[in-house]
Order: structure tokens, then sequence, then C-alpha cells
């Protein structure tokens, strides 16, 4: 399997699911295993101490591809627990072409388990502990809109149009989820 980076400019995902290679070195595995089955059995009847070296060789094999695989596998696994963090609830369109359905299926789980967790501390509405990653400056900030959104409500019943270009200055709280998400962009005067 080869080392992923993730060097396109994304916290997490920027290559494909090593589907094939996984499958060749799980597949290697397996031989390597029912070798070192028949070797043993054979030292075993016939009292051969000259294959012991080899089925240790051959089990460091197997010990080392499984270190790799479970390291490979940890690794995409953080990658996808950081792109919540990252990105909110909604995954961008070109980030989940790279991930496999299980993958998929273990972000929506994740994001289920952190909505509860959310959910269950803070009072009523809950704390959405993923805003204000960085301790924010100033609890408002000037916004520009990057692409058109819709109305948009903040605390007050104010509904302001996101409309491509329009500037707008907001609680930060509120904005910090769309600007992650590449909705809008922080206007720095």
């Amino acid at each position: 399997m080869k080392r992923n980076d993730g060097c396109d400019g994304l916290t997490g995902i920027s290559s494909w699911f090593q589907e094939d290679g996984l499958r060749q070195v799980l597949q290697e595995m397996e031989a390597l295993y029912e070798q070192n089955q028949a070797d043993v059995s054979e030292a075993k009847a016939a009292g051969r101490a000259d294959l012991i070296p080899s089925i240790k060789l051959r089990h460091c094999c197997l010990l080392r591809n499984q270190r790799c695989v479970v390291a490979y596998l940890y690794d995409r696994l953080l990658r996808i627990r950081a792109l919540r963090w990252e990105y909110g609830s909604v995954l961008p369109a070109n980030v989940r072409f790279h991930m496999s359905a299980e993958e998929v299926q273990w972000f929506g789980l994740y994001k289920k388990s952190l909505a509860s967790f959310m959910r269950s501390i803070g009072g009523q509405e809950g704390l959405d502990v993923t805003q204000d990653m960085k301790p924010p400056k100033s609890l408002y900030i000037q916004v520009r809109c990057l692409k058109d959104h819709g109305e948009f409500e903040i605390d007050d019943g104010t509904v302001i149009l996101l409309k491509k270009n329009s500037q707008h200055f907001l609680p930060r709280w509120k904005c910090e989820q769309l600007i992650r998400q590449g909705v809008l962009e922080h206007v720095m005067s």
C-alpha cells in the first residue's frame, strides 16, 4: 500500500480508499499463514527443526503486515474524524468522493455520536463544541458571501439574504460553520 500524505490542501481524505492494495496485503497474509500452518504441522510430525527459521520469518512478516494495515485504517479514521470538526456535519462532495462506503457510514455514526454528546451538555439547547475552534478576537465579524445561499436567520430573528458578493456584519459564532463550508469568507479590514 502506498503512503497517503493528504497533500491536496484538505485536512482529510485526499485519495481513494486503497481497497485493492488492502486486499493484496490480506491475501498475502492468508498465504503466509497457510504456509506457516503447513510447516508447523510438518515440523511437529517429522521433527524438522530446519523449518523453524522460515516459520519465524513468515510470522514476523504477518505481524508487520498487520501493523501496516491497522496503521493505514487508523490514519484514515483520524482524518475522517477531523473532517467533522473542519467541515461540520455535511461533507463537501469532493471529499465524500474519495471515501469508501464504510468510511461514509463511520462518519455518519461519528456525527450522530458527537451530536448526541453536544445535546447532553450545556442545558436545554446543548452546547456546540465545534464552534470557536480558535478564541475569537471580537463577537461580530465582517463577511462576504462567496455564493448564493438563500435566507439566513440570526438569533434576534433577523433574516438576512446571503447573495453572492454581498457583505454583512454578523455574529462570529453564526458564521463560522458557513465560513468552513466555503459559503462565506471573513473580510479582514
